[in-house]
C-alpha cells in the first residue's frame, strides 16, 4: 500500500506541474497575439525625398565589343578591304598589331585574312609590316611628270589615281602647264595622260598613217560640222548661221562708207603752184 500511494503522490505532482506548464505557454501566446500600433515615422523637415536610383546599365564599351565581334566575324573579303583602306588613306606601314588598334582586324590570329594580305597585288608586305602599293612608285608631281615622258604613247589616268593622294590635283595642274596633254578615249570614256615634249619621239603606224590618207572629208562644212558632233566634238564654226546671215545681208553685203570729198579753200596751203589746173575748184 505504501509503494501504490508513493506513486500517486508522484503522478499528482506530475500532473500539477504539466498544467503549469500549459498556462505559461497560453500566457505567452497572448502576449504575442496582442497587435499594436507602430509609432509614426518622423522625418527631418530639411531632409530631401530620395531618388530611385537609376536602372542598371552595360557597360559604355559594350557596342565598341560587339562592333568589333561584327567585323572579325565578317567575310574575309570584307576586313581585306578595310585594312586596304586604311593603308591607302595613311600612306604608312602598319604591323598586324597596329591594324588590329587601327581596324579592328586581327590579322595575326586569322590565317585567312593574313594569307589574302600577303598575296594582294595592293599590298606589300616585308616580313612584319603591311603598306599599300601603288601600279607606279611615284611620290610628287616632279616623279609623276617624269613617269608619263616615259610613255610616249600616253599612259592610262586610272594607273595613275592610286601612286599618291594629291595626284589627280598635279595631272590637272601639269596640264594647266601645258607640260602634258589628258585626252579622253572615245571608246573606253578613259582619260590618257600624254607628254607634251618635243623632244619625246613619237612613232605612227604606218596603217594609222593610210587609214588618215585614205578618209575622205566631206565637201559641204555642214557635213563636217555633223560628223563632228555625232563624234561628240563640238565644231569651231557655225556655217548654218553664218549662211543664213550671209542671206539677210549681215555679213559680205555691208555697205561701204563714202569718204567725205575735201574741198580746197583760200586758207588751204597750196603747193606745186606751177600747176594751175588742179586749182580750178578753188571755192573763193
Amino acid at each position: 500500500m505504501g509503494s501504490l500511494k508513493e506513486s500517486l503522490d508522484r503522478f499528482k505532482k506530475q500532473q500539477e506541474k504539466c498544467q503549469s506548464t500549459l498556462k505559461s505557454i497560453a500566457a505567452g501566446s497572448k502576449t504575442t497575439t496582442k497587435t499594436t500600433t507602430p509609432a509614426p515615422r518622423v522625418v527631418p523637415a530639411n531632409t530631401s525625398t530620395k531618388l530611385p536610383s537609376p536602372p542598371i546599365k552595360f557597360s559604355n564599351d559594350t557596342e565598341r565589343l560587339q562592333h568589333i565581334n561584327n567585323i572579325r566575324k565578317g567575310p574575309v573579303g570584307a576586313q581585306i578591304k578595310r585594312v586596304i583602306d586604311l593603308l591607302f588613306e595613311s600612306r604608312q606601314s602598319f604591323t598586324a598589331e597596329q591594324i588590329n588598334e587601327a581596324c579592328y582586324v586581327d590579322v595575326k590570329g586569322n590565317r585567312a585574312v593574313f594569307e589574302s594580305l600577303t598575296k594582294n597585288p595592293k599590298v606589300s608586305y616585308e616580313g612584319k609590316r603591311f603598306s599599300y602599293k601603288s601600279k607606279h612608285n611615284v611620290r610628287d608631281q616632279k616623279e609623276l611628270l617624269r613617269l608619263v615622258r616615259t610613255f610616249a604613247e600616253g599612259i592610262a589616268v586610272a594607273d595613275l589615281k592610286d601612286a599618291y593622294p594629291t595626284v589627280m590635283e598635279d595631272l590637272q595642274a601639269l596640264k594647266a602647264a601645258r607640260q602634258i596633254w589628258l585626252l579622253s578615249n572615245f571608246d573606253s570614256q578613259e582619260d590618257i595622260a600624254y607628254p607634251n615634249d618635243p623632244r619625246v619621239p613619237i612613232k605612227v603606224d604606218d596603217e594609222l598613217k593610210q587609214l588618215f590618207r585614205s578618209i575622205e572629208l566631206p565637201r559641204d562644212m555642214l557635213d563636217i560640222e555633223r560628223d563632228l558632233q555625232k563624234n561628240g566634238m563640238k565644231p569651231a564654226t557655225n556655217t548654218a548661221k553664218r549662211r543664213v546671215m550671209a542671206q539677210n545681208g549681215n555679213i559680205y553685203n555691208k555697205p561701204k562708207q563714202k569718204k567725205k570729198k575735201t574741198e580746197i579753200s583760200k586758207r588751204t596751203k597750196l603747193t606745186n603752184a606751177h600747176l594751175p589746173e588742179l586749182f580750178r575748184n578753188l571755192n573763193g
